[in-house]
């Protein structure tokens, strides 16, 4: 009996900013996802493509701004390996096969990276995050949220109205971690847009004191003891209604690039950072010269860890401890004055079946940037037959006498047509008879 053949269908489809591809065969259903928009044009799945189904977009002009996918899925060449889904940085490619993300299977190798919080207990000294306002607002990607569930001021000590006292922050010790500001009304942070040179959100902490009834309610509460209040309050009073910071901390995976910034910026040494690559980057000297960081942007466009910056004393430069070497500003840059260099790879471990050999490829060709593809040198092609192309239509030259001659028998015809017994025999259809008597008159 002959082997069944497998029956595979492949389909398109664009929702939004989403390429969607979907294999399905007797077996399986692979859903492949690929937001150009989250896309920033790194080309690593280019790299890793073992079918040459990807290739790359102007990616010049779209880091400075043309709305376009920075690169080009060809459904029909695509194997659905998931191999750009497990290494892309960024998370622009997704796959699902059968409804499950093959970052969860492990048959699926990908990259190994995490950011962790420690959080042993949120509620106790034993972790180090408290948690506070600081990473969230400076994440250059948005990945992390906060959820602050300690009882608020107007919950424990409601506003008080007309009580007079003295209010002080000691700037030195405050962490400007924002706890103060969502206990109480009365403190205000002063929010910035943090930079790679300078990563902290905040530019200061002020007291609106006109919303301060001077309970002491901060005191105990500050974790740094930064604040003092003078007021008539009892301290012991204000200990039994105190509140300690708690609360939840996440990160969002399909957003997080691993930059390293929470980690930098952490007061406590609560966050740790594990990046997908290590290596180098850095400028060419003698290509600078047609560097225009104010006007071109696109290293800046492009980069996930936000990590590029304009010092004082140099034209442009790149924060290399929050660079994730994932080469998106080397392909940005349109005077090629950007190098960057992958020296290795954290990935999870390759489960040994059919496919091995080729993730592996794939795994050192995140470091060569030269995929190891199979030698189809001896292929058979079938070469395109070639168009026709008809020669132009030539206008005949005209001959006076003998278009009058034609004219002349037009003339004649016509005459003989309009004979009555000429037509009365032509609709009998006897032809032969009806054209020897138009032989007959055209004769006379």
């Amino acid at each position: 009996m002959a082997e069944e053949q497998l029956e595979i269908s492949v389909e398109s489809d664009i929702k939004d900013s989403h390429f969607l591809f979907t294999q399905k065969t007797a077996k399986s259903k692979k859903l492949l996802d690929y937001d150009y928009k989250r896309c920033n044009g790194c080309t690593i799945c280019i790299d890793v493509c073992p079918t040459k189904a990807i290739e790359a977009g102007p990616l010049i002009e779209i880091s400075t701004g043309l709305d376009a996918p920075p690169v080009i899925i060809d459904h029909t060449k695509c194997s659905f390996c998931g191999m750009c889904a497990a290494f892309c940085p960024v998370r622009a490619v997704r796959m699902n096969l059968n409804d499950k993300d093959i970052l969860e299977l492990v048959q699926f190798p990908h990259l190994d990276s995490k950011v962790i919080f420690d959080t042993s207990d949120l509620n106790t000294e034993a972790g180090k995050c408290l948690p506070c306002l600081i990473c969230m607002k400076s994440c250059p990607e948005e990945a992390i949220s906060v959820d602050l569930t300690f009882s608020k001021k107007e919950v424990l000590a409601p506003f008080k109205p007309g009580k007079t006292g003295e209010i002080a922050v000691d700037m030195e010790k405050c962490t400007l971690c924002g706890a103060c500001a969502v206990l109480c009304p009365a403190f205000i942070l002063l929010e910035k847009k943090a930079k790679a040179d300078d990563l902290m959100p905040f530019n200061d902490l002020v007291v609106d004191k006109t919303k301060c009834d001077y309970c002491g309610l901060c005191v105990p509460f500050c974790p740094e003891d930064a604040i003092s209040v003078k007021g008539n309050f009892d301290p012991e009073e204000i200990k039994k209604v105190a509140t300690k910071i708690t609360g939840t901390i996440k990160v969002d995976d399909d957003k997080c690039t691993r930059c390293g910034w929470c980690e930098a910026v952490c007061p406590y040494d609560a966050a740790k950072v594990t990046k997908p690559f290590e290596g180098e980057i850095g400028l060419i000297d003698e290509k600078l010269k047609g560097c225009d960081p104010i006007g071109c942007h696109g290293c800046f466009n492009v980069c996930p860890s936000k990590a590029w910056i304009i010092p004082k004393d140099k034209k442009i430069d790149v924060v290399k401890d929050f660079c994730t070497y994932c080469g998106a500003c080397e392909k940005a840059c349109h005077v090629k004055a950007i190098g960057v260099k992958r020296n290795s790879v954290r990935h999870t471990d390759v489960v040994e079946s059919a496919w091995a050999n080729d993730w592996k490829k794939a795994i050192e060709a995140l470091k060569s940037q030269e995929r190891d593809r199979p030698d189809v040198s001896r292929t058979l092609h079938v070469e395109k037959a070639q168009k026709k192309i008809d020669p132009a239509i030539v206008k005949p030259v005209i001959d006076p006498e003998f278009r009058k001659r034609v004219q002349e028998r037009i003339e004649k015809l016509s005459s003989v047509l309009s004979n009555k017994q000429v037509r009365h025999v032509w609709e009998r259809k006897d032809t032969r008879t009806a054209l020897e008597e138009i032989k007959k008159r055209m004769k006379k």
